[in-house]
């Protein structure tokens, strides 16, 4: 009897452990969220100038990059067949980017009626170029990500695929090193590229320097890790006391000086993500809900807002310069997502949630 449980127990040991999920990630993950959907309010009741959001706005200016950096960290499947790839990232991305931005849409024609009989013409001035020079959609703005999210996805593996110049990882690293100052002169030519495509090329910087950094971590231990992290850290805040650029990926705007957003932003993604991941970080039981679920929140989170402004509006009251409708909008925003999550995650084609494709290694 001894013996048979012993067996048990060596069979048991054998096994390879569940990895644990990394608390550290689904944190910095729901902070993104909880403050991009706080712009969108205080855009929305008129106090995305004030002086206080501006200095939150100017340390924060990294956390849409951190997707891209994010999803570089954890991702391994950028190889392999080519229109398999495309396909599943197509299915995973631009499906829920098609239906979430024709909800949005959808809701912002119906009260479209309502919004010009009272102010003579629309809030938003409306033209027929806007979805393909911006990617987003009236209803629903922030889609654009989902968009841009694809289209780097994509890049990373058609770079991932050249085989031109041997060694081809130095080519490789040219490449993506080139990548940054494409979207600087993007920028500079006033972004031509259709679909707000000129920030794809920082996206896939970031996405590179997340599976970098990803490989550094494995190799340096604990001790070294939070030490390098610390100093990050600490360089990020002085640096942009001293030497302030802010890049705003939405827009593939540079504001400051553009050396300094690049610096200034690399620095913090892997310094406080690697100093992050290398505590015993906790689950911070609401934040690390959101950032679990964050897709569901990112792309129901503006056609809320737009149902809530806009009957509003039909009923002869405003909510611009209203703190009081501020704090309600929160709450009704993020209580509504809240309840979306479990009946959105269900459904694949409203969360991207389709079942795996393999697409080789």
């Amino acid at each position: 009897m001894t013996e048979q449980i012993k067996k048990e127990d060596m069979a048991c040991e054998s096994q390879p452990k569940k990895k644990r999920r990394n608390h550290a990630f689904d944190f910095l993950c729901g902070i993104c969220i909880i403050r991009m959907i706080s712009l969108h309010t205080i855009t929305f009741c008129g106090h995305k100038d004030d002086a206080w959001w501006t200095e939150v706005m100017g340390w924060s200016f990294f956390f849409m990059c951190f997707f891209f950096f994010k999803a570089g960290y954890f991702n391994k499947t950028v190889s392999g067949d080519t229109k398999t790839y495309i396909a599943d990232k197509a299915k995973r991305l631009l499906t829920p980017y098609v239906v979430w931005g024709t909800i949005g849409f959808v809701i912002y024609a119906i009260y479209l009626p309502f919004e010009i009989a009272r102010y003579h013409h629309p809030i938003e001035p409306m033209s027929w170029e806007h979805l393909w020079r911006s990617s987003s959609f009236f209803g629903n703005e922030p889609v654009w990500f989902l968009f841009s999210f694809f289209s780097a996805y994509v890049l990373v593996h058609l770079i991932k695929k050249i085989h031109i110049i041997k060694p081809i990882s130095v080519f490789q690293t040219v490449v993506v090193l080139i990548c940054p100052f494409i979207s600087y002169w993007m920028w500079k030519l006033e972004n031509p590229l259709p679909m707000s495509l000129g920030n794809v090329f920082m996206g896939v910087f970031f996405f590179n320097l997340g599976r970098t950094w990803h490989w550094i971590l494995d190799r340096i231990g604990r001790k070294w890790s939070l030490m390098l992290c610390s100093v990050l850290i600490v360089a990020f805040i002085v640096l942009n006391i001293v030497w302030h650029g802010e890049y705003v990926m939405a827009t593939n705007r540079f504001e400051g000086s553009p050396l300094a957003a690049f610096v200034n932003t690399m620095i913090i993604l892997v310094g406080l993500s690697g100093f992050l991941i290398n505590l015993p970080v906790c689950k911070v039981p609401v934040v690390n809900y959101i950032g679990q679920h964050s897709m569901v929140y990112f792309v129901a989170h503006y056609p809320i807002l737009q149902f809530y402004r806009f009957t509003h509006i039909c009923f002869g009251h405003s909510i611009y310069g209203r703190w009081d409708d501020f704090i309600v909008l929160m709450v009704f925003v993020f209580g509504i997502c809240t309840l979306l999550v479990p009946h959105v995650e269900k459904v694949p084609w409203l969360s991207g949630r389709f079942k795996k494709t393999a697409v080789g290694q």
